[in-house]
């Protein structure tokens, strides 16, 4: 797409009452956008409303000419697309969901966004067994050959991007922000190394701050990029769920990995899993369920039991099998094990050092497998 071409989308897009939908009738009508704008006040009638045809018809506005030279300036560096809606290189799955993006803001491997992807995402305050579960998850997904495509958040999502790096596969970040922009802050590394080895996608013009209604929005498109969505970790009024039901009512499979009963952030895949989801406890399930063929072997369980005395402080094996896999409070440890609370307390932060546990609210603690 050259610049004159790129210059018409986003004077399009930026027009004053065209949406996505009116948009797409008027590159059914004309063809192009720059053929709307050579298009007649009549023949535009024909396609939209008179206000809407004013709108077409007016002057390109100041704030819309260095949106223009921005986007420009942005897409000369290496690495970075624009891609329009009927275009080459859009991806064909995401092209035929009920309200595509006109247009796509690319940092790395265009390509990807036609590759076999699944989805993964979850809570942003995720667990520490959350998060390695989305890692150990991504990592042999991607390995097996699918790309791995999530938020950039905090939590299952970085998790999700992490794993899948690490399995040798790939992963595409859908971000709530302009292409230009890092949010959150401290995923800057974690988007450094997708934007090398992967893709980072948006919607959003340069320029574009976080605001709060860009990332509901946002997750259409991670769930309309992939052939499914697995969520890892949410709670029952988690946004994920909101993705999961988008990815349903877009044809795509949805997947829930269960957890305790008594665990919060297991409240949203339970609820996922009564409406139909797909219940998962390791990858090859996944993989199963959509007819996979993995390019490489991929790990028959992606999370495997802690081997028996694997890694586990000494003197604290008891305490670690007293732990189950529900959060419990210390003095329900205390009674049952008939163990001195200064003990319990000595034997809880080895555990914890070890990575074998984690603090959750209430003062609950619970074991973590690796």
């Amino acid at each position: 797409m050259d610049d004159v071409r790129l210059a018409a989308w986003l004077r399009l897009e930026r027009t004053s009452g065209i949406g996505p939908r009116t948009a797409c009738k008027l590159l059914d009508a004309f063809g192009c956008a720059e053929a709307t704008f050579e298009a007649s006040c009549d023949e535009l009638a024909a396609v939209i409303g008179p206000a809407l045809v004013r709108s077409l018809k007016a002057p390109m506005s100041r704030d819309t000419q260095q949106l223009i030279e921005a986007t420009l300036h942005w897409r000369a560096q290496p690495g970075h697309h624009v891609l329009a809606l009927g275009e080459p290189g859009y991806p064909a799955l995401l092209a035929h969901i009920p309200d595509p993006p006109l247009l796509l803001y690319i940092n790395g491997r265009a390509e990807l966004l036609d590759a076999p992807m699944l989805a993964m995402v979850g809570s942003r305050n995720a667990s520490v067994q959350g998060k390695a579960n989305a890692l150990a998850f991504a990592e042999a997904l991607s390995g097996a050959g699918l790309c791995i495509v999530s938020g950039l958040a905090l939590g299952i999502d970085a998790a999700a991007h992490e794993g899948a790096l690490k399995g040798g596969g790939s992963t595409v970040a859908v971000t709530g922000t302009g292409p230009d922009l890092v949010y959150p802050a401290r995923n800057r590394a974690l988007c450094e190394r997708i934007a090398a080895e992967g893709c980072i996608v948006s919607e959003y013009p340069v320029g574009t701050r976080p605001l709060p209604g860009n990332f509901p929005k946002r997750n259409r498109i991670i769930s309309g990029l992939a052939a499914g969505v697995l969520v890892v970790e949410a709670a029952a009024q988690s946004g994920s769920l909101i993705t999961a039901r988008q990815a349903a009512e877009q044809g795509r499979d949805v997947f829930a990995i269960p957890g305790s009963i008594h665990a919060a952030l297991a409240k949203g895949c339970h609820i996922l899993i009564r409406e139909g989801a797909k219940l998962v406890d390791t990858a090859a399930d996944v993989l199963e369920a959509m007819a996979w063929s993995p390019l490489v072997r991929a790990p028959a369980a992606a999370v495997a039991a802690k081997r028996p005395g694997e890694a586990v402080p000494d003197g604290s094996e008891a305490l670690l099998a007293a732990l189950g896999h529900d959060p419990v409070e210390p003095d329900m440890l205390i009674a049952s094990m008939n163990i001195s609370p200064a003990l319990l307390s000595s034997q809880l932060l080895a555990l914890e050092l070890a990575g074998l546990l984690e603090r959750r609210p209430g003062g609950r603690v619970q074991r973590v497998v690796k």
